[in-house]
């Protein structure tokens, strides 16, 4: 039998990837069929950061439940066991409160309704490579469901709970409201809100005004609606659409079209996230890219101005870059530039900064500082982490320093603020590499 590196998936590979790494999962799949097993293996691990722990029976699942003191992310259960004929592997994983995955080869009527009961996330057919690619391709979906937000919007708390139930089954992030107004407020305080369901008939706002009101800031594409409403008021479904929503659903509705509804309009919200994010961001850093620096540095020197707040502008670039890609080749430059990058990333993150790929081995970070920073040493932190890197090729430590200038001066464009970062950047370079140099200093 092959190995599982064999596999070869561009379905999945666009799951593995993205701009930000995906925490490690851990993966349960319950099959006695070895061929299947090895397919969901193959699969799974085509996922980043995807450990699978295999089980051929009822009671190495349980042995497995009770000793593993690591949480599963999801399991994948064959209903048919050797020491198990039905539901028991399911009724017995979602004791651990294990979101479940079945699958089989055949499902009557009795069996599917019964599967649906437990609130299993989805039933699958083992019906050849494809489904089993389908299963592995769900489990990337779910994980990244939860950097999704839903809104459900409905006066009835009942109601709202039977949905939040639902969606978090999918592993979706969850907002309710009670009424209009609510959701208009969520809305502003969760501008990434993905899709809002919302019911029609709700006391303050219905469901009508809120549409209306959301696609004055939210277009289709940016922001999905799906509307939910009973059947004694058919017209309701094309009004609200004409008003903005993508999708009607009956509140009586079949548990797996919900499902269906949820991931068709959340894929396309998700799609277009990521053509745009891709047009926004560097190829190999996943930083934001040149033009999208300019767009998004030009607001901040707005808002800076208006709010007389101090700002630092530094330019930042690698250290003898060329002779690292002569002597190590172009991957490993390339490795020093993600790894670069990555510093970098972790600094915005706390430190709310915009951080961009300038053009080869040149890095920009544009920080709105509080009045009790002092950028001389937070860019001098920068500077430490960076040479921290360990970088290696073939147990050879590759030094990597950069070479630092900044700005505290916001007069002019922005363009002429970081030529100012550039000048000292170059003055760094001059006094010998891996520095800090303040263009005012360096100036007067």
């Amino acid at each position: 039998m092959s190995s599982p590196s064999v596999f070869c998936s561009e379905k999945l590979a666009r799951l593995a990837g993205g701009f930000d790494s995906h925490a490690p999962i851990r993966v349960l799949v319950v099959e006695d069929s070895k061929t299947v097993r090895y397919q969901l293996r193959g699969y799974l691990q085509l996922l980043e950061n995807v450990t699978v722990v295999e089980a051929e029976t009822l009671a190495e699942t349980r042995e497995l439940l009770t000793h593993t003191p690591e949480p599963f992310f999801c399991a994948i259960l064959d209903l048919t066991l050797p020491d198990a004929s039905g539901s028991e592997v399911v009724d017995l994983v979602q004791t651990f409160k294990v979101p479940s995955i079945v699958l089989t080869a055949t499902l009557d009527p009795m069996i599917r309704q019964a599967v649906l009961d437990r609130r299993v996330i989805d039933y699958m057919f083992k019906t050849g490579a494809a489904a089993i690619e389908d299963v592995a391709y769900l489990v990337g979906r779910l994980r990244q469901n939860r950097e999704m937000t839903v809104l459900v919007v409905d006066d009835s708390a009942t109601f709202r709970i039977h949905l939040s139930r639902l969606l978090e089954q999918y592993r979706f992030r969850i907002l309710t409201a009670s009424n209009g107004l609510e959701a208009l407020a969520l809305l502003q305080e969760h501008q990434e809100t993905a899709l809002v369901l919302t019911d029609y008939y709700m006391p303050k706002m219905d469901g009508l005004t809120l549409i209306r009101q959301i696609r004055r800031d939210f277009r289709r594409e940016d922001l999905a609606i799906i509307t939910l409403s009973d059947a004694t008021h058919p017209d309701l479904s094309a009004a609200m659409i004409k008003a903005g929503a993508n999708d009607y659903l009956n509140k009586h509705f079949q548990v797996e079209e919900f499902y269906c509804r949820i991931v068709q309009n959340i894929n396309m919200v998700r799609f277009v996230r990521q053509l745009r994010d891709l047009a926004n961001r560097d190829y190999l850093t996943h930083l934001y890219n040149r033009r999208r620096l300019f767009e998004i540095a030009e607001l901040r020197l707005s808002s800076a101005r208006k709010q007389h707040g101090p700002i630092a502008l530094a330019l930042l670039d690698a250290d003898h870059f060329k002779r690292i890609n002569d002597h190590y080749g172009h991957a490993t430059g390339d490795l020093a530039l993600k790894k670069i990058a990555d510093v970098l990333r972790r600094g915005s993150d706390s430190h709310d900064d915009l951080v961009a790929r300038y053009g080869g081995e040149e890095f920009v970070c544009f920080s709105t500082l509080t009045a009790d920073e002092t950028p001389a040493c937070y860019f001098e932190a920068l500077r430490r982490r960076i040479e921290a890197i360990d970088l290696e090729v073939n147990g050879e430590r590759i030094p990597l320093t950069v070479s630092i200038g900044y700005t505290t001066d916001s007069r002019g464009t922005l363009s002429e603020i970081i030529n100012r970062a550039d000048q000292a950047m170059y003055q760094a370079k001059a006094a010998g590499r891996n520095r800090v140099v303040h263009f005012e200093t360096q100036a007067s």
